[in-house]
């Protein structure tokens, strides 16, 4: 007896972005929670927040034990409203596909280690900086790079400012082509000011790439259904509430 298979949801895409907008209305970003207390006093409980559980370069590299697990932990933290709605959004746009692709398991592995691996590149490139780096973009960006390898010819609809926000249609590999030469070049210019890491971005997406290309091969390739997500090409994540961390 035959029956048609049952096709599996993205669980893990929804349940990663579940977790990381549960953390963020729990900590002291989301203005909801008043027990961080208000003005200075929350400003400095957002400080002291960002450096427990994201990546500082600086302290990452001084063998600490309580630093080790922050390439990960900082994956679920965000900075502001911005920072979470962007990077979910493009988590949601191409996360369920590449899913489906990997499967469950593999997926989960594949977006923690490319994220943590993301961090620790930009925190290799900047072994003394004291800017805390929190945000799910370098995983993110991974889940990108190994959709341009594993669904090429899917179009992507995007919404571009200078063409008035007209809705376009476009093939992925453009897009996500023309997305990464952005982050290629901001990441020449950008060191380690605060901001955004674009570095974690370069790093995040190539690792993701070469992981498809590696893992599945030339056959792996799909000619699936596009996604739709306006905004790109944007970078993951938004500008820093404060000047004193960067944004992956």
């Amino acid at each position: 007896m035959t029956g048609k298979a049952v096709r599996q949801g993205p669980l893990v895409t929804y349940v990663l972005i579940g977790v990381c907008c549960g953390v963020f209305l729990l900590g002291p970003a989301s203005g909801f929670t008043s027990s961080y207390g208000a003005g200075t006093e929350l400003l400095a409980a957002q400080t002291g927040y960002f450096e427990r559980w994201g990546v500082v370069p600086g302290e990452l590299w001084s063998g600490a034990a309580d630093e080790l697990p922050t390439p990960f932990t900082a994956l679920f933290v965000h900075g502001n409203w911005l920072h979470l709605l962007g990077n979910m959004l493009f988590l949601h746009v191409f996360g369920a596909m590449a899913e489906e692709r990997m499967g469950r398991t593999a997926f989960a592995l594949f977006y923690l280690a490319a994220g943590a691996l993301a961090l620790l590149g930009y925190a290799v490139a900047h072994t003394h900086s004291a800017q805390t780096l929190v945000g799910a973009s370098g995983a993110i960006s991974g889940v990108l790079g190994a959709f341009l390898y594993l669904f090429p010819r899917a179009r992507v609809t995007s919404l571009f400012p200078f063409l008035f926000f007209l809705p376009l249609r476009f093939p992925a590999w453009a897009v996500l082509l023309f997305w990464f030469v952005l982050q290629w070049l901001a990441a020449r210019t950008a060191g380690d000011r605060p901001g955004v890491a674009y570095l974690a971005h370069v790093v995040g997406f190539t690792l993701g790439f070469l992981y498809a290309w590696v893992r599945y091969g030339r056959a792996a390739k799909v000619k699936g259904a596009a996604p739709s997500g306006d905004g790109l090409p944007r970078t993951p994540g938004g500008p820093p509430p404060t000047p004193d961390r960067s944004q992956p």
